[in-house]
């Protein structure tokens, strides 16, 4: 299948748009990083759809929140919950990415059992110090970053030699910074190219990161969970994710060499031979 549906599920108190992929297997959750979208997850889901049954929602705009009060990912735990709920889905499999991989992390803690397995693409577990603290934007290790992200390109050309030209992009697959310009970007009320998810609503969800503390919950999953971190990313001088593997009762752990914290969107070919290979694994 090479395009999803479009569809849109109703939670309670939202309603929250998602990629549908048909398959004849078990379903599959992916869930998408701060600031980015499901689009992302198309070429990998476009490879396991037919075999798996896949869902992508897009969890940046269903609720409404400034970057001063933050959302709270412990909201988007529920709002996970609630999503499949109202589809009937029982014990999918799940793998996120960043906010994505915990979010379901806590869903996984604080209500499980919810997944039959989870791969947990670079997940935002702070030091646990930091879940104490009262930080202002300025101080938030990724939302004092994304507040100033530039938003605004004239093209899409424009756009596409801004981000090639940055770190965090530098090393994207070409389809993969196609869907982010294609899906990710919107068109300004001047003219030009804004992103879909604005600076303050990133910021926002990163504000929201602080108000659980995810550490304690690790060792209280059960399901099989596999923990993956990029080579480069700058998040291991703070983020110690073979720690998080190791207090997780069937955890593990694995390095992707050479990618940095966005593995999916620089290597989805092994990214989606990782995902297969763990969820037939676990029974998928």
């Amino acid at each position: 299948m090479n395009q999803p549906e479009i569809l849109s599920q109703n939670i309670g108190d939202a309603e929250v748009q998602y990629l549908y992929y048909p398959g004849d297997g078990p379903t599959v959750i992916l869930l998408h990083a701060t600031g980015f979208l499901p689009w992302l997850w198309h070429p990998l889901a476009r490879s396991l759809a037919g075999e798996y049954r896949v869902l992508a929602p897009y969890f940046c705009d269903h609720r409404h929140a400034e970057p001063e009060e933050g959302l709270e990912w412990m909201l988007l735990a529920d709002d996970l919950c609630r999503f499949c709920e109202g589809l009937g889905v029982e014990r999918p499999l799940l793998a996120g990415h960043s906010m994505g991989a915990t979010v379901m992390t806590l869903a996984e803690a604080l209500h499980g059992p919810v997944a039959r397995g989870m791969v947990l693409f670079e997940p935002i577990f702070l030091p646990g110090e930091i879940y104490q603290m009262d930080l202002t934007i300025d101080q938030h290790p990724l939302a004092s970053k994304s507040i100033k992200r530039r938003n605004h390109w004239e093209d899409a050309s424009e756009a596409r030699d801004y981000l090639r030209s940055r770190a965090l992009f530098r090393n994207w697959d070409d389809e993969m910074l196609d869907l982010y310009i294609r899906y990710g970007m919107v068109p300004g009320e001047t003219g030009g190219l804004n992103l879909l998810c604005h600076p303050r609503r990133e910021a926002a969800l990163f504000m929201g990161s602080q108000k659980r503390d995810p550490w304690p919950l690790l060792p209280g999953i059960a399901c099989p969970v596999l923990v993956v971190e990029g080579e480069l990313s700058d998040n291991r001088h703070f983020i110690d994710l073979k720690k998080a593997a190791s207090l997780i009762p069937s955890g593990r752990y694995r390095l992707v060499e050479g990618a940095g914290h966005l593995i999916p969107m620089e290597k989805p070919g092994e990214t989606a031979a990782l995902l297969r290979e763990f969820f037939r694994e676990v029974g998928g």
